[in-house]
């Protein structure tokens, strides 16, 4: 079965919008466990906007699964990452314009810096080191080049798609980002606007899905059902789509 990782990004943002102590995000990714995750998934940006670097020493101590640690490629948060050793790191875009990240990141053009950072990972004792990128075939080629050994396909433009056309081609694509991917040697994970009522089409469709990172519309269920429920809700439709894995 694809694995579950649950993004708890916005849990921090609800807390700093009162500049409160609370919702702690560390107690509700215990929550997230203990209903089933895999692990839990969380972005430190470099304004602070939501995580914190409090949060990320607390995740560290007390997350019993996954810890995916998604960053940019800004050396003060590459530093953070490497000592907090993560299972996975993630590397994202970042514009502090955004609301949320709008796309992947553009390997050519980041491809020195990569270079550098990917290999850094790995010597701090960091297992896996994943792209977060669009399902273009020459990204996927080349994160394999500068030796990441896992890519997160952006699925923003799937969950976004306006017509069946456009989602069926934004498929298509995936199918053969993840496809290449595989034959590469490279883990396939995917996130970004996947949801209970999106999820089961592409979980048929898109081959070799090893891991997904949920987080915005779990959360945004848990104000009306609880996290506990939010999360169930979420594992009981990826179970039923079928997995294609290795």
């Amino acid at each position: 079965m694809t694995r579950l990782l649950v993004n708890i990004d916005h849990v921090a943002t609800l807390r700093n919008a009162r500049r409160e102590t609370f919702p702690d995000p560390s107690r509700i990714a215990a929550l997230c466990e203990d209903a089933g995750a895999a692990g839990v998934v969380f972005h430190l940006r470099q304004d602070r906007r939501h995580i914190r670097d409090d949060d990320v020493a607390a995740l560290a101590r007390e997350v019993r699964g996954k810890l995916d640690f998604e960053l940019s490629l800004a050396r003060e948060i590459v530093d953070i990452c490497r000592r907090t050793k993560p299972t996975l790191a993630t590397i994202v875009p970042e514009r502090r314009e955004e609301v949320t990240t709008e796309g992947g990141l553009d390997v050519p053009a980041n491809r020195d810096r990569l270079l550098e950072v990917v290999p850094s990972l790995y010597d701090a004792g960091i297992r896996e080191v994943a792209l977060f990128i669009d399902p273009l075939e020459h990204h996927v080629r080349e994160a394999a080049e500068v030796g990441a050994n896992c890519i997160e396909l952006h699925t923003g433009k799937y969950a976004t798609a306006r017509n069946a056309d456009a989602r069926n081609q934004v498929l298509r694509d995936m199918v053969n980002a993840a496809t290449l991917a595989h034959d590469l040697g490279l883990i396939v994970h995917a996130g970004h606007g996947l949801d209970t009522d999106n999820y089961p089409a592409f979980g048929r469709t898109v081959p070799h899905l090893e891991e997904v990172s949920i987080g915005f519309s779990i959360v945004s269920r848990a104000l009306a059902v609880g996290m506990p429920v939010a999360v169930r809700e979420m594992l009981d439709v990826i179970e039923a789509s079928p997995y294609h894995g290795r």
